[in-house]
């Protein structure tokens, strides 16, 4: 396997154990702030200071000088369509529909994200690889016990910000082309963070901010140092893997937050870990397909999933 890619793996397991390990935590944190978007907001912002931090102290503003215009434009529309808007529509979604709903809903990112990628990337999906995504989604299906589904304006909301984060992963794959991958997740969560302070003030709750104790930012914290690991890594992958590969990869955050809870209730059911496991065997048929060398019309596509003769 390209050595290139198969770090873009591993950085893509990474994110998925950070964020299996983040989607358990936040659960208890949000038990202690009580307000999701508060809690996001916060985290977002502290995230953005550190990386403001670290774009200075490794003198990565040489590297800001340089962008042209157009990068700009890209930089700044990550930040909206990955880290703003679609968080906006997802919490308001949360509030209409069934979290087990819409937890599926999103999960099938990696389904939206490979058909972007295969057009507009020109990535390619061999037969066997399309059948490992389809085992995927019913891997999700089956560990989420889903025992109903009744679309409604939560479940588009849900929908509509899956779509947004799956979009911003094909804008994020053109930039990184160029721009490194530290700067590409300084700007979605520098823009970002900006659109979801202004909208926290439209929502009257920066007050909530401010009156935060002590115990509720250090679970901020804690979250934020997760979110710091996991944009770190996620765009690490992104720059040297597939689109449709590392997303899939990274569904193991599902399994990985289901042991996680399975170990701290001391409840594990069969729908789970059945889920679990034919979740697993399809991502091991993925990471283990060649992907290094996929022919498009006499081209090879590269690590970053875009044609060079």
């Amino acid at each position: 396997m390209n050595f290139n890619i198969k770090t873009g793996l591993y950085f893509a397991l990474a994110t998925a154990i950070i964020s299996g390990v983040s989607n358990f935590l936040n659960k208890k944190a949000l038990s202690v702030l009580g307000d999701s978007f508060v809690f996001t907001t916060a985290k977002n912002v502290l995230v953005a200071l550190v990386l403001c931090a670290i774009i200075i102290f490794f003198a990565k503003f040489k590297e800001l000088k340089k962008l042209n215009k157009k990068q700009w434009l890209l930089l700044i529309i990550i930040g909206v369509v990955g880290g703003s808007l679609p968080f906006v529509l997802f919490f308001k979604g949360l509030t209409l529909t069934s979290a087990i709903q819409a937890s599926f809903i999103h999960k099938t990112l990696f389904i939206w994200a490979t058909l972007l990628a295969i057009p507009l990337l020109k990535e390619k999906l061999s037969k066997l690889q399309g059948l490992a995504l389809i085992i995927l989604l019913a891997g999700n299906f089956i560990l989420d016990g889903f025992t109903g589904w009744q679309f409604n304006w939560g479940s588009l909301l849900i929908l509509l910000a899956t779509l947004l984060w799956s979009c911003e992963y094909i804008i994020a794959k053109f930039v990184l082309r160029d721009v490194s991958s530290w700067l590409v997740a300084w700007a979605r969560m520098f823009f970002g963070a900006i659109v979801l302070v202004i909208w926290l003030g439209l929502a009257g709750k920066i007050s909530v901010v401010t009156s935060l104790a002590g115990l509720q930012w250090a679970w901020i914290g804690m979250g934020a140092i997760l979110l710091l690991g996991y944009v770190g890594f996620w765009y690490a992958a992104l720059q040297r893997a597939p689109v449709s590969v590392v997303a899939s990869v990274l569904i193991l955050a599902s399994p990985v937050t289901t042991l996680i809870s399975g170990v701290a209730t001391g409840r594990f059911t069969i729908h789970q870990l059945v889920g679990v496991v034919i979740i697993s065997l399809a991502v091991i048929l993925i990471w283990n397909l060649r992907i290094d060398r996929v022919k498009d019309g006499g081209h090879s596509i590269s690590a970053t999933g875009l044609k060079r003769p």
